[in-house]
């Protein structure tokens, strides 16, 4: 295969994509099962791993609908979950330049593993690899992996006395955890488990995972407060704090600045 403009060949960024693509579509079993285990019938099980095809949402929404949560109350907390892949899209977009009648296609498989492979290339005909590859490898293991599970079900039996309830929260944990980068990634996560374990005896199941949305703001709106006291107390002339997550990675070199 041909090189792409940093000498990266492109069979590196082919198995890299597939050992994302591969590596996590494995996981697809354990939605099937703890899906199946929710009640949801083998169709649609299948059917939100098809059309939604976003992890952490599919094991939100059958989480909560286990726990005897309203649906609609389910339904909302995966939603809030996806809407993530909404700005990882405004990215990918002018990243991957694809044409206008591929992109309603390719949107389905704007997803965590897809970004950072996507993002972790140097150029753009490495970036369309990866997308491509890791999307495609994923969804069609994701989707059979998950037919598997939810055919395996029945085999299993009881999903809880196999301590399979706790395959969804532990394979999404194992995707956060590499991307909680910088302090402030670090204090949202934690504050967010906080808010969603902390509420589960007092609220109905699907609300806590709603509440534990509201880390991300609350954390963002204090580290805003305290920058902008430092910045008031601090002598005319000196330099601004540093504050986790925003100015981190910054290198300045002979006077410029270049964000990696």
């Amino acid at each position: 295969m041909a090189a792409d403009g940093t000498g990266k060949p492109d069979a590196a960024v082919v198995r890299d994509a597939l050992g994302v693509g591969v590596a996590v579509g494995l996981s697809g079993v354990a939605f099937g099962v703890t899906s199946a285990g929710s009640g949801l019938g083998l169709l649609q099980t299948c059917a939100l791993s098809l059309l939604v095809f976003t992890g952490a949402s599919q094991f939100a929404l059958v989480g909560a609908l286990a726990a005897g949560g309203n649906p609609l109350t389910a339904a909302a907390g995966a939603f809030f979950l996806g809407v993530r892949n909404a700005f990882y899209g405004l990215r990918l977009s002018q990243l991957l330049a694809l044409p206008r009648a591929v992109r309603p296609f390719a949107a389905q498989w704007v997803i965590d593993e897809t970004t950072a492979v996507t993002l972790a290339q140097p150029t753009r005909r490495a970036a369309r690899i990866g997308f491509t590859v890791t999307g495609l490898s994923l969804y069609l293991l994701w989707n059979l992996t998950t037919l598997l599970g939810a055919l395996g079900a029945k085999a299993i039996g009881d999903s809880d006395a196999w301590g399979l309830d706790a395959a969804g929260p532990a394979v999404f944990l194992a995707l956060l955890a590499p991307m909680l980068k910088t302090s402030t990634e670090r204090v949202v996560a934690g504050l967010a488990v906080l808010l969603g374990l902390g509420l589960l005896p007092v609220l109905p199941a699907g609300v806590p995972v709603l509440v534990a949305a509201l880390a991300a703001p609350a954390v963002l709106f204090a580290e805003g407060r305290r920058a902008g006291r430092t910045r008031q107390d601090a002598p005319d002339g000196s330099d601004a704090p540093n504050v986790p997550g925003i100015s981190d990675g910054l290198d300045v070199p002979d006077g410029s600045e270049e964000v990696r």
